[in-house]
């Protein structure tokens, strides 16, 4: 018997049984399942098959971490084994949606709508992270940045300026698109709304706070102000669900000969009216409450604010509930020009990595070496999950280490106001989205998140050893 199809035979004993799997299928490194029942997982022997570097469960689906290369083949064994027959990774989402509850479907919706543009975000952070570099005083220059020295790099820090800054400016576009998607509906049509909604008609969302007179329309005597919601979230968020709902409701009513002519000029223009008379204004301040209350929480108290928030990030990514905050980190960028959030977000992923490197050195087991150092790696660079769900998790102390130290690394910075123009690329190289200014404390902020969970990990383990 070859080892992948053991490996396949075990785990699915170790998920419940065939009988338990509604519908299974693969990425690139993990096995994706949705179970009937998850409380019927023999998590134990499962992590005791040589094959398996981990698993976990969020958003309704249970993960079993494989590796690249090897993943597929085990799926290919296990298909075999139980006739399940192959699924798309939708029809997994899908199977998996119905175990959850109201609360866990709408953080799942969000995400939903906020993964797909996340690769847009990023970029756009790494290049304003660039631009941060070439204008930036006093980084290579006593109070001076590169372009005032040499100017003639001025113009390429301008080109790189604007580029960064598209995915921002029409992020209601962005949004749009796959929030329109997401409910349902035409995702063009999506795009034109964010577009809309950013119209250089409109006065710029940015100018809203410093101008005397803000422009109106008179519609038949009401007066409706000609506000446009560039970097806003929430109002797009609502007016594409409306939307959708429009086009799906007149698709079902309109005869498919008179479809084109009529859903989305109809969807459009109704959706267009109500977003500007009703939506926009009515989202536009529940968003600037929202937003006030946040900044309110952190002035008020910072040092709590930093520590709860290092806290309790990283056990929120295994609600899956920190998506909303990538949310909440665009409404404040959008809102305020910067955000407190994200660079506590960086520093966790950083000190998952660093409980993980720990592990390599507290555990004799050389499996659990080799997935401690890859994880280690990978969560510096950004993506935690491995080091989260395949190492600290399962060794309890290394996780509740990793939180310690992001939660003391973000208190550290946001005493000291570290502030971020953007959402970047998580782990070390987060530093290029963080304002120059501030990079002195975030710096020693990632030292904080490097030793302190490192330090806490190997010596727990080595004291768990002896005992």
């Amino acid at each position: 018997m070859s080892t992948n199809r053991e490996a396949a035979e075990k785990i699915v004993q170790a998920v419940g049984g065939k009988e338990n799997i509604t519908a299974a299928t693969h990425c690139v490194t993990r096995l994706r399942f949705a179970l009937a029942d998850e409380a019927k997982v023999n998590k134990e022997a499962l992590e005791n098959i040589d094959l398996v570097k981990g698993s976990f469960s969020a958003n309704g689906q249970f993960q079993v971490v494989i590796g690249q290369g090897t993943v597929d083949k085990v799926y290919n064994e296990m298909v075999e084994l139980t006739g399940i027959g192959h699924a798309t990774k939708q029809e997994i989402k899908d199977a998996a949606a119905k175990n959850l509850n109201p609360f866990q479907r709408a953080i799942k919706t969000l995400a939903d709508i906020f993964i797909p543009i996340l690769p847009a975000i990023v970029t756009a952070g790494l290049l304003m992270g660039i631009n941060n570099i070439l204008t930036g005083q006093g980084i290579f220059f006593d109070k001076k940045s590169l372009v005032d020295v040499y100017p003639q790099w001025a113009d390429f820090a301008s080109i790189i300026n604007l580029i960064a800054n598209t995915a921002f400016t029409f992020l209601p576009a962005l949004i749009g698109w796959s929030a329109v998607k997401k409910f349902g509906g035409n995702s063009l049509l999506g795009i034109v709304l964010g577009l809309m909604l950013v119209h250089p008609d409109l006065l710029n969302a940015w100018a809203y706070g410093s101008t005397d007179k803000i422009p109106e329309w008179n519609l038949f005597g009401l007066h409706i102000q000609k506000i446009g919601y560039q970097g806003q979230v929430l109002p797009v968020l609502v007016a594409s669900w409306v939307l959708a709902k429009i086009e799906i409701f007149l698709k079902k009513h309109i005869a498919d000969a008179f479809q084109l002519l009529l859903v989305a000029p109809i969807a459009l223009l109704v959706t267009g009216f109500l977003s500007f008379i009703v939506i926009g204004p009515v989202t536009f301040a529940i968003a600037n409450a929202i937003t006030d209350a946040v900044v309110a929480i952190f002035h008020a108290a910072p040092a709590l604010g930093g520590l709860i928030y290092g806290l309790l990030y990283a056990p929120l990514v295994i609600t899956g509930m920190h998506h909303t905050f990538l949310a909440v980190d665009l409404q404040l960028i959008g809102s305020t020009g910067t955000t407190f959030l994200w660079p506590m977000v960086a520093l966790s992923n950083i000190a998952q990595g660093s409980a993980a490197l720990g592990m390599m050195f507290a555990t004799r087991d050389e499996k659990v070496k080799g997935l401690s150092l890859t994880s280690a790696v990978s969560a510096y660079l950004g993506i935690t999950e491995p080091a989260m769900f395949g190492v600290n998790l399962r060794f309890r102390f290394a996780f509740i280490s990793a939180i310690i130290g992001s939660a003391i690394a973000g208190m550290f910075i946001t005493i000291n106001h570290v502030l971020a123009p953007s959402v970047g690329v998580g782990g070390l190289p987060a530093f290029l989205s963080i304002r120059a200014q501030n990079w002195g404390p975030f710096f020693i902020g990632m030292a904080i998140a490097i030793v302190v969970p490192f330090v806490l990990t190997l010596v727990i383990g080595k004291i768990g050893k002896k005992k």
